[in-house]
């Protein structure tokens, strides 16, 4: 069944912390020059030549139901949330110039990167995060990551020491995949196809050992093939080899302990519920079509959209979950500030190919949600902020 749908159009809603976030969709958007990381974002497209500048699109998001379809009775719930953003306007600013911008918006971003990671005693974590919040350079990702997960410590006299450990516990471990070698491998194989990241390391084989290590050396958990698409974006971003097993296991280990408390199955039905109060036509759209939601939702919450996403988008949307270890803002405990934001990242993702969704049939729809197209993140992780600050105040409320 084929159906259009309008979009309305209004103003933009502050996000948690009343930040403005600056982002560029698929082209730029002309910004005054700042200093500080918060005003661009640094993993961004240069706008295509032929098309024309413009602001990002205008955008709207309400929520009102008052039924909770993910446990199919009728739950008492009264939300009336809108969250906008403003009109398209036409950029006064020749394209080169506004490329010449993001350049040194690009250079400033990289220095005030690389004077925080520079720091020869302490290093200033709560900056690091603030600013990894919105997006973290390329060239210096991997050693960002490493103190965001706690694999460095800020305390820098420690750092050698440390590094020694790792390097000599990573080396003495079996890196064999033994009985699951063929799955594994083939695991890998069907993952790296749609990757297009280079690198001059033999990613297979790293992806291979690293995996093999952590299930040997955690002999209680058994293999699961999501566990290659966590590991990586982490073997692309992370250079030394022991790193990049020290941050995959942070990941798998705060994933495996959070979804042993609150069950993905909670998990995946209060995002169905989310999901039909915030994005009505949409639901019943799929239900209509027998799109298999819930199957989606499950893989994209419990493994931080790894699956779903190219790898490229993943690692800049890792950028802005890992900012947020061990922070308790939104919830209770270290993964639950992952799995809130990424429940709204998910509503996110589907509000912006809602248009295109409902234009397909059921077989295009399902192809598309399992591997999803290549996006400009960061007008993502904003709507995503939208959703979730328009759901804390709800709350309190």
């Amino acid at each position: 069944m084929l159906r259009g749908t309008s979009a309305q159009q209004s103003q933009q809603s502050t996000h948690t912390h009343n930040q403005n976030y600056h982002y560029y969709h698929h082209h730029e958007q002309t910004t005054q020059h700042s200093h500080h990381p918060q005003s661009h974002s640094h993993e961004v497209a240069y706008p295509p030549p032929d098309q024309t500048l413009t602001s990002p699109p205008s955008s709207s998001f309400s929520i009102s139901s008052d039924s909770n379809p993910a446990s199919g009775g009728q739950t008492p719930m009264s939300m009336s949330l809108s969250m906008t953003r403003s009109r398209p306007k036409k950029a006064s600013i020749s394209r080169e110039a506004t490329l010449e911008q993001y350049r040194q918006d690009q250079l400033d971003a990289l220095e005030e990167f690389q004077e925080i990671l520079s720091a020869e005693v302490n290093l200033e974590i709560t900056k690091l995060r603030e600013y990894s919040r919105h997006g973290i350079p390329k060239s210096i990702r991997g050693e960002a990551w490493l103190f965001l997960l706690g694999v460095k410590d800020a305390d820098r006299s420690r750092e050698i020491s440390t590094q020694k450990r790792l390097q000599r516990e990573y080396e003495q471990m079996d890196k064999e995949p033994g009985e699951q070698a063929r799955r594994v491998r083939g695991d890998i194989s069907r993952c790296l196809r749609r990757c297009t990241l280079s690198s001059s390391r033999d990613i297979p084989q790293l992806l291979e050992e690293i995996v093999s290590a952590y299930c040997n050396h955690n002999s209680q958990v058994e293999y699961y093939s999501a566990m290659v698409h966590l590991c990586v974006p982490i073997v692309y971003a992370v250079k030394q080899d022991w790193n990049a097993y020290a941050c995959f296991e942070q990941v798998v280990n705060l994933l495996d302990a959070h979804f042993s408390e609150e069950r993905i199955q909670d998990t995946t039905a209060r995002f169905l519920t989310l999901f039909h109060a915030c994005l009505p036509d949409l639901y019943s759209y799929f239900e209509e079509e027998e799109v298999n939601i819930r199957e989606w939702a499950a893989s994209a919450l419990r493994h931080l959209l790894s699956r779903e996403l190219t790898v490229e988008n993943t690692l800049r949307l890792w950028d802005t979950y890992f900012s947020q270890w061990q922070t308790k803002e939104t919830d209770t405990g270290r993964g639950g500030v992952w799995t809130g934001l990424n429940t709204c990242v998910c509503l996110a993702l589907l509000k912006q190919l809602k248009e295109e969704f409902e234009e397909w049939e059921q077989s295009e729809i399902c192809s598309t949600l399992m591997k999803l197209p290549a996006m400009d993140m960061d007008p993502i992780i904003n709507e995503a902020f939208n959703i979730q600050h328009e759901l804390l105040e709800h709350s309190r409320a």
